[in-house]
């Protein structure tokens, strides 16, 4: 069976014309084929689910009679409510056990809500993976969606549907997920391939995010440095006059800095009682204190869970404007209208810290939350746990101990760093084994080199490379990891040239350009041009990037199952033929002492195992300089490199965007087109 695709967490705009929206369904991701009447049905673990839903199999079944050959589609199995429309993973939970082959007639009675009338289940589909010989996974996902439209055109049922989708705004369909409920949108860039099996930013889940008041009914002791209190013990009213009670919702450990903690500590301790204030028992991790039920916050949350307990709640501040005993659960927004809080004017919280501006709309707790966090625990010098948009979290120390000594920057300032820049640098290193080169003590310190993968903390991908030394190397692509491999001091990211599910091809290589010492940078910008030029004869693209030190790095993408022999070549081809044109510039002479005062054309990186630091990689020099793509544009006018720097390249990356995208979304040089200009001679 082929492996789905996976979307990553994260934040998308929803306006944007190179993206195409769809709902984000609660049910079982489904790859189904197609082949006459016989139809199978796979888990994305790839569990065969075919005899689960014996009713979705028998209406594919039916669907495909109009179809010429085989087909294999993506997508999602949903339980339906009464009304017919996608309801909760948890309407699923009596149809996950395997029923017995042969006894449809049970999935069948399943499948038919109380009334009689309408289907339980249906099958979603959202991608068009093959179809007959055509292998469509390598084409862009917007001719994909065309040929599924294609194919269902006229033909879906209400157990075979195609997913809405909408092109370039997303508004008016993350307004309908919040009228029905849904769990959030999906935000698929347009030209994405499908990459069997790979979690990827080109797919980002944007979850819907609720906001409202909460009755404070206690804390918690806190655990290891936090400082006050550990959580906050939240709840809302039930029911009116002698049956009102207050029912716990949850706790919340999440949103406070220092500040606030000692404010919020002040206001409660006055109300500390004996007893506590909850209808029910409380569970807690750590020994809880009651208060009298007097203090109200707001608090932003993904969704209610079906034991009416808050998931990933954030604490925003205290409302002074609304009275405890006025505070109820919110019913969720219906297709006809909004909720009752929507008609009333917006209410802040109060707060004693800095405000922060409002998260982009669908998007999880924001990356200026984490900034904070991560400013105030090193403004404290303390470590302790933060809390990550998706709802991990990662323990960090010693974030003010100093790295940079000459320009006096921290661990922390790294962490901040790598925070705001994790939608740029996370796609450049994605699914590919890294190399940590570690500095605990800062560069002026001796580092050192780490290959395998010791034990990590859950959350963290690891994965055993066979093409190389059977050792589990740390893969890149989540923030959890990025942020993991800062705290072990690791300043660079440096990644293999080939990604992990097919380790021994490189899918990109890379000219390094070396100036020795005393050479100008300009003739790094000359070299750069000229391997432009030889790259454009080729009829293949080169993207370019500062070394974050005093050169220059030019990618090349490769098609697909390119061996490493194949791309070392092509890069040895284009070095050499450079530094032959310009002998008294470029070298490709690997000895110090025989360069002389020339640039070197470094083609031997393109190695198996080796790396070259990462696109948006902050270095190990006195200036923090960082791996910065540029245009060709910047090459041909002149720039200069020690203006991007770890300060710098945020607000840059602001201004220009990804720079990088380009080479990860090209098909590779045509290498047989290559192979026959050579031949040919010049």
């Amino acid at each position: 069976m082929i492996q789905p695709m996976l979307a990553s967490v994260g934040e998308a705009p929803l306006d944007d014309p190179q993206f195409v929206y769809e709902p984000k369904y609660d049910g079982i991701r489904a790859i189904v084929d197609i082949d006459g009447p016989r139809v199978r049905i796979w888990s994305r673990l790839g569990n065969e689910k075919t005899h689960q839903f014996p009713e979705i199999v028998q209406a594919l079944a039916k669907w495909s009679r109009h179809l010429s050959a085989p087909a294999t589609l993506d997508g999602e199995i949903v339980a339906l409510d009464d009304r017919g429309e996608p309801a909760g993973f948890q309407k699923l939970q009596g149809r996950i056990h395997l029923l017995e082959p042969g006894s449809p007639s049970r999935g069948a009675r399943a499948n038919v809500n109380a009334g009689g009338s309408k289907p339980g289940v249906a099958f979603i589909a959202f991608d068009l993976l093959k179809d007959g010989r055509t292998d469509w996974r390598d084409k862009p996902l917007r001719e994909r969606r065309t040929a599924l439209e294609r194919m269902l055109n006229g033909t879906t049922t209400p157990l075979v549907r195609l997913s809405p989708q909408v092109r370039g705004d997303g508004r008016a369909l993350y307004k309908e997920a919040l009228s029905r409920g849904w769990e959030g949108l999906i935000a698929k860039h347009a030209g994405s391939l499908y990459k069997s099996g790979k979690r990827t930013p080109d797919w980002r889940k944007l979850k819907i995010v609720h906001e409202q008041e909460f009755v404070i009914g206690g804390w918690t002791e806190p655990r290891n440095t936090r400082a006050y209190f550990g959580a906050l013990l939240l709840g809302v009213y039930e029911g009116d006059g002698p049956k009102r009670r207050l029912a716990y919702s949850g706790h919340t450990g999440t949103g406070f800095n220092e500040k606030e903690l000692a404010r919020l500590m002040k206001l409660l301790r006055p109300l500390e009682t004996r007893e506590s204030p909850f209808n029910e028992k409380v569970k807690s991790n750590e020994r809880p204190h009651w208060v009298k039920p007097q203090l109200v916050a707001q608090v932003r949350f993904t969704e209610w869970t079906s034991d009416n307990k808050l998931r990933h709640p954030v604490y925003l501040g205290l409302r002074d404007d609304k009275r405890a005993a006025d505070v109820r659960r919110e019913e969720p927004r219906t297709a006809g209208g909004q909720a009752e809080r929507d008609k009333q004017p917006a209410r802040r919280p109060s707060r004693s810290r800095t405000s922060r501006t409002p998260e982009s709309v669908g998007t999880a707790p924001s990356t200026a939350a984490l900034v904070e966090t991560l400013q105030e625990l090193e403004r404290a010098r303390k470590d302790g746990i933060i809390e990550l948009p998706d709802g991990d979290s990662l323990r960090v120390t010693n974030l003010h101990k100093v790295f940079w000594p000459g320009i006096k920057a921290t661990k922390g300032d790294l962490f901040r760093y790598y925070a705001r820049v994790a939608p740029f640098v996370l796609p450049a290193i994605a699914d590919r084994p890294l190399v940590m080169r570690r500095f605990p003590n800062g560069i002026a310190a001796k580092p050192f080199y780490q290959h395998r993968a010791e034990e990590v903390p859950a959350g963290i991908r690891t994965e055993v490379v066979p093409a190389a030394d059977k050792r589990s190397h740390i893969i890149g692509g989540t923030l959890k990891t990025l942020l993991y491999t800062t705290q072990l001091a690791a300043i660079s990211q440096d990644p293999w040239f080939s990604r992990i599910d097919q380790p021994q091809f490189a899918d990109q290589v890379a000219l390094d350009l070396d100036p020795s010492e005393g050479v100008p940078f300009a003739r790094c910008l000359d070299v750069a041009r000229w391997i432009r030029d030889e790259l454009d004869s080729l009829g293949a693209t080169g993207w370019a990037k500062t070394s974050g030190s005093d050169g220059l790095h030019v990618y090349v993408p490769m098609p697909p199952q390119t061996p490493y022999d194949a791309g070392l070549l092509f890069c040895q081809i284009v070095a050499t033929m450079v530094a032959q044109k310009h002998p008294k510039v470029a070298t490709v002479e690997r000895s110090v002492a025989v360069r002389g005062k020339r640039i070197y054309v470094d083609y031997l990186q393109n190695v198996l195992g080796k790396t070259l630091a990462s696109a948006y990689s902050v270095r190990a020099n006195d200036r923090a300089g960082v791996s910065t793509p540029v245009s060709w544009d910047e090459i041909d006018a002149g720039f200069d490199r020690e203006d991007l720097t770890m300060a710098t390249v945020p607000s840059r990356l602001e201004r220009v965007g990804d720079l990088w995208r380009g080479l990860r979304e090209s098909r590779g040089v045509d290498l047989a087109r290559a192979t026959r200009y050579l031949q040919k001679g010049r």
